[in-house]
């Protein structure tokens, strides 16, 4: 199963999985499983770093790049097919970070894995 996983879910899996939940951390570790991160993820992680609002990461974007980078996590760009998908997603969730995820996930048949109660409300696979 391809699993994309949002932005707090990389960030929590940084952290050795201390705010996930038992089965989010059973489909990360199931080596069936290929694990996805959008570079939408990055750049949400850098803009809360440079207003002071990421206490999960120390060292900023940079070091939690390479945390990534270790683990066996694809990172997936952001193409024009996810953006034109975005545009006719419901206005449901405001996040623009989490409706390219959604719009990503939609496009690329994947599952996201999120704790975020809006995103399971779009026509999108989810688990948490």
């Amino acid at each position: 199963m391809k699993l994309l996983l949002d932005t707090h879910t990389a960030l929590w899996l940084v952290n050795h999985y201390e705010k996930l939940s038992p089965k989010a951390k059973d489909m990360l570790m199931d080596e069936v499983n290929t694990l996805y991160f959008s570079i939408a993820s990055v750049w949400e992680v850098a803009i809360k770093a440079s207003i002071g609002k990421l206490s999960e990461v120390t060292g900023g974007t940079r070091a939690f790049i390479t945390q990534i980078k270790k683990m066996p996590i694809e990172m997936l760009p952001i193409s024009p097919r996810h953006v034109e998908t975005v545009e006719g997603l419901p206005f449901i969730h405001r996040d623009p970070f989490d409706r390219i995820l959604i719009a990503t996930a939609q496009v690329e048949n994947m599952t996201i894995i999120t704790a975020d109660e809006y995103i399971i409300k779009y026509d999108v696979h989810s688990a948490w």
